[in-house]
């Protein structure tokens, strides 16, 4: 690529894509302004403002803001003692505005970090605050770690949502080997879902999480605006109001239960390909990452059942929590 030099030294590229690139570096790089770069490319400025307009649009940048993270120490305390956990988290945010997800992701990658060591197998589900939580982990590294799926994922409308692109992204940034559990969430009867867990390519990877050093998931919901299942066709509105005429309030990698953190599954448990409930427990570290306007209720289902044990939240879904008591 040819340097920009002052006094319109600079030799323009014949290709328009390097010419943007161009662009782009003088304004982000470079800290030039825009009548600056019109005078080195001899262009105007609204040209210069047209151009720089025309690379975002073709996604040739990537722009990574690094807030800070603003823990509340007093709701920490008040959830670690009043749930006898291991560790807590509390995200101070202004209110549920657009990056409410993106502080949880951050601050679930930060948490992740403390307990990384080589050779240990973490578990993961899926699901938004997963994703931006691998979206969030900007550290590259090399640890021999084994990296599996939690939860069947397959059958999303949106591939992006899917379990597979979140581990085969972390497991990029770890250095660690992967392991997908190829199979839907949802299967069409028990006896399909039997006989697929019989399958050593589901069973394997299962035996495998069974072994995890800690387990990273959210906490899944039953709103009906919100719920991450509903919106990404792993379920119907009608077995979402099934799950609710059953009690439940939330789930944990599919595994659904009422507000004391009792199971709540019914026959819908028999039909779902995810680690059991007696094997989750068996992971020594269990990291709920979950936050928002519809988690509260669904979290301490999910902290009344011992489901989590590490929790990542926000300030104000904490004091929700702590507002419904033990």
């Amino acid at each position: 690529m040819a340097k920009s030099t002052p006094n319109n030294g600079y030799h323009p590229p014949l290709d328009k894509e390097m010419l943007l690139a161009d662009i782009c570096e003088m304004y982000y790089l470079q800290g030039k302004n825009q009548a600056e770069i019109g005078k080195i490319i001899d262009l105007t400025p609204s040209m210069v403002s047209r151009l720089l307009t025309e690379a975002r649009q073709r996604n040739m940048l990537e722009i990574r803001i690094r807030r800070p993270i603003q823990s509340d120490f007093q709701l920490e305390n008040a959830l670690r003692e009043r749930f006898n956990l291991q560790a807590v988290t509390v995200v101070t945010i202004r209110g549920f505005e657009f990056s409410w997800l993106k502080y949880l992701g951050a601050a679930g990658a930060n948490v992740m970090k403390q307990y990384l060591k080589p050779d240990m197998v973490i578990g993961i589900a899926w699901g938004n605050t997963l994703r931006e939580l691998v979206e969030a982990f900007d550290t590259q590294l090399s640890m021999p770690s084994k990296l599996v799926e939690l939860t069947g994922a397959l059958g999303s409308r949106v591939s992006e949502y899917e379990g597979h692109g979140i581990t085969s992204n972390l497991a990029r940034k770890l250095g660690a080997e992967h392991y997908f559990l190829n199979a839907p969430f949802l299967c069409g009867s028990a006896e399909t879902a039997s006989a697929l867990l019989k399958d050593k390519v589901i069973s394997q990877p299962l035996e495998l999480a069974e072994k995890a050093d800690i387990a990273l998931m959210g906490v899944g919901s039953l709103d009906r605006e919100l719920a991450t299942v509903l919106r990404y066709g792993y379920l119907s509105m009608e077995l979402i109001q099934t799950l609710r005429n059953n009690g439940a309030v939330g789930n944990v990698c599919g595994l659904y239960f009422d507000i004391y953190g009792n199971s709540a599954c019914a026959e819908f448990c028999k039909r779902i390909i995810t680690i059991s409930r007696e094997d989750l427990f068996k992971i020594p570290v269990r990291i709920g990452i979950s936050g928002g306007p519809d988690k509260a209720i669904p979290i301490l289902g999910a902290l009344r059942g011992g489901f989590i044990n590490v929790l990542v939240t926000d300030n104000l879904t904490a004091r929700a929590i702590l507002a419904h008591g033990y």
